[in-house]
């Protein structure tokens, strides 16, 4: 598996296997099929109500622990020094495991500041953490968070997709050493990306669906990505997209499509930071 290096020298799988809105009681299956069809990197969150599943996974799993890149994120609710620490052993704890390669800070909204002195001391201190994180900044608050704090961010994991591309924010992570991750590689289908002609004219040439072609992009730009399927056939189809590569006349075609704008929600919506700040987590 192709990999990139974080600002910490930690080596994270370019492709991974995300869990966002697998239901629990299919999660364990489907990470299973995920590591059998050869995943080796595993998004989670606390907020996705799942990590016990996924930890269930990789213990019935054969796969040595060294060999996994495991993430989960920490929720609003959590937020803060003391309760960050909190969340995060209840995260491991879920997990079953000993540490965990990458936590995140899921949303940039609460007491970010103490929730950063928190896992700073996870990283530096306790060896419970390999690497930390964002996720959802946008670059001011990103540029923020690394000015008046020791660690910088090593992940910012934002939506990304063909038609948000966000090749503004990826430059100025570039800048600053923060590796830029992709949530929602496709958009969750929307604007018929599935029947886009620019993406299956593209797919045709190199006889590839256009959920490969997605995938190479973001591969190709140095994007780290997490898809998400339920179906093994789906699961080993996303990670078939070392074989080809997309040539730059593709590359810029892909890039016309971008709309510049989020077609999920605005981070900066005061009604969204409103909803999720008040989103509490079941125990």
């Amino acid at each position: 598996m192709q990999t990139v290096t974080l600002n910490n020298g930690v080596e994270m799988p370019v492709l991974g296997f995300g869990v966002y809105q697998i239901p629990p009681a299919e999660t364990e299956r489907a990470v299973s099929d995920a590591l059998a069809a050869g995943y080796r990197s595993l998004d989670t969150a606390a907020g996705y109500g799942n990590e016990e599943a996924v930890g269930r996974a990789i213990k019935a799993g054969d796969i040595p622990r060294a060999e996994l890149f495991v993430t989960t994120k920490l929720w609003i609710s959590d937020a803060g020094e003391d309760r960050a620490r909190r969340a995060f052993e209840t995260s491991l704890r879920k997990l079953g495991l000993d540490h965990v390669d990458l936590y995140l800070i899921h949303q940039p909204y609460g007491d970010v500041y103490g929730s950063w002195r928190a896992m700073e001391n996870l990283y530096n201190g306790d060896g419970l953490v390999r690497a930390i994180g964002v996720s959802n900044f946008h670059p001011d608050r990103l540029v923020d968070l690394i000015d008046h704090n020791e660690v910088v961010p090593a992940v910012n994991q934002i939506e990304t997709h063909p038609f948000f591309q966000r090749t503004a924010d990826q430059e100025l992570m570039r800048e600053r050493g923060v590796q830029i991750e992709s949530w929602g590689p496709f958009a969750e289908g929307r604007n018929n990306l599935f029947t886009d002609p620019v993406l299956s004219g593209i797919a045709a040439a190199h006889g590839k669906s256009v959920a490969q072609v997605v995938l190479r992009w973001l591969v190709q730009r140095g994007v780290v990505v997490i898809p998400k399927s339920v179906r093994p056939e789906r699961m080993a189809e996303n990670l078939d997209v070392f074989d080809f590569r997309l040539t730059g006349d593709q590359m810029a075609a892909i890039a016309a499509l971008d709309t510049g704008a989020s077609l999920f929600f605005d981070h900066r919506d005061p009604a969204i930071v409103s909803r999720l700040g008040n989103t509490t987590l079941d125990s």
